[in-house]
């Protein structure tokens, strides 16, 4: 169950005059100018809002260049950035960040769209909530040709401190935020700097997390803030595929965090440490899980142990240290079968099914 406590809620918010709040919206891409129209088209047709759409062509070999070129001069609302070698995703994000001019700053990416009405939705929390400096809402994910159609009813606004949203992260070791989904005051990024790119895929969590910690953060229940593709050559099933590097770069993005502004929250060493114990019994329990399914062949399990105490050095106090050595003592073959671990086996879905309802419902 989530520990984390809302500061404020706001059941069913009034809407409020638009105010033609400046959004930049930075798309920094790579071989996606077939997905460019759409993406872009969402973000202008936003109401109630000003925007400017800054599209980072990253050295792609395609036609981007070109189909973001003629957008360009059809809309004055559309810039192009063009990098004369490839950046990678994170870099080409601070390149758009560095020319946008808005009041608000969003990330999306070529394949991803935003809903209807999201941007005045959002502005509406941050003019209501002055302290927040982040908010985000449900993305939508879906693999169809055809955009689904989104919810865009307003049920309540949750706000959090950015120090508690935060310990949420630290507690539970992943990131909750998708990324089409989150708008950045630009005055909370001119205070916490650009993406970090000692991290080549997760610099978007560890960015969320940064202005979390010099901001609060709010969320929209209800509607879908954005429509997230899912296809074979996303960047999001691509990159950081494969549990292992996804730990460790989660890992280098707490320590980012926690070298930085993080570090000086009230508890922020408590945090860290939090943190790591949670990516270390994550380890353990990908290993526990690798016997339970007999997949000790399939999985590094010598990997993931070596992870945990590198990431925890009290690791083998943890439950779960004690609960790998038991099966490492009965065997790979024969863990399968013994009903202790089918019945963890079975908790394990069951728990990461309840964190995925909590995750719809409430977006941490």
């Amino acid at each position: 169950m989530s520990r984390l406590t809302e500061r404020a809620r706001v059941a069913t918010p009034e809407p409020t005059p638009a105010r033609g709040a400046l959004i930049s919206v930075v798309i920094p891409t790579y071989n996606y100018g077939h997905f460019l129209p759409q993406s872009v088209g969402s973000v202008l047709a936003q109401q109630g809002v000003e925007t400017e759409v800054i599209v980072v062509d990253d050295f792609s070999t395609d036609d981007t260049a070109e189909v973001a070129a003629k957008m360009a001069a059809a809309d004055p609302r559309v810039k192009l950035v063009r990098n004369s070698t490839n950046h990678g995703p994170c870099v080409a994000f601070n390149d758009g960040l560095a020319v946008a001019t808005g009041e608000f700053v969003v990330r999306l990416d070529a394949d991803d769209l935003i809903t209807t009405g999201s941007f005045q939705r959002a502005v509406a929390l941050f003019d209501r909530f002055p302290e927040v400096g982040l908010v985000y809402g449900h993305p939508l994910h879906f693999e169809s040709e055809t955009p689904p159609e989104p919810r865009t009813d307003v049920e309540s606004w949750s706000i959090w401190s950015g120090e508690d949203w935060i310990a949420e992260r630290c507690r539970l070791g992943v990131n909750c935020i998708t990324t089409p989904e989150a708008i950045v005051r630009a005055s909370v990024y001119a205070e916490m700097g650009p993406w970090d790119t000692r991290m080549r895929y997760a610099c978007d969590m560890e960015a969320w997390m940064r202005a979390a910690a010099v901001a609060d953060v709010g969320r929209i229940n209800g509607p879908d803030q954005a429509l997230h593709r899912e296809h074979s050559a996303s960047l999001s099933v691509n990159a950081g595929s494969g549990r292992l590097l996804d730990l460790r770069e989660r890992r280098v993005a707490f320590d980012v965090l926690f070298e930085g502004p993080g570090g000086r929250l009230p508890r922020g060493a408590e945090l860290h440490e939090t943190a790591r114990r949670s990516l270390a019994v994550e380890a353990l329990d990908a290993a526990c899980h690798a016997f339970d399914r007999g997949l000790t062949g399939d999985e590094p399990i010598d990997e993931y142990i070596a992870f945990a105490l590198e990431t925890y050095p009290r690791a083998k106090e943890l439950p779960h240290w004690r609960g790998l050595l038991r099966r490492q003592r009965i065997g790979a073959k024969a863990s399968p079968y013994v009903p202790l671990f089918f019945a963890n086996a079975v908790r394990w879905r069951v728990r990461n099914d309840i964190n995925r309802r909590r995750w719809e419902r409430k977006g941490v």
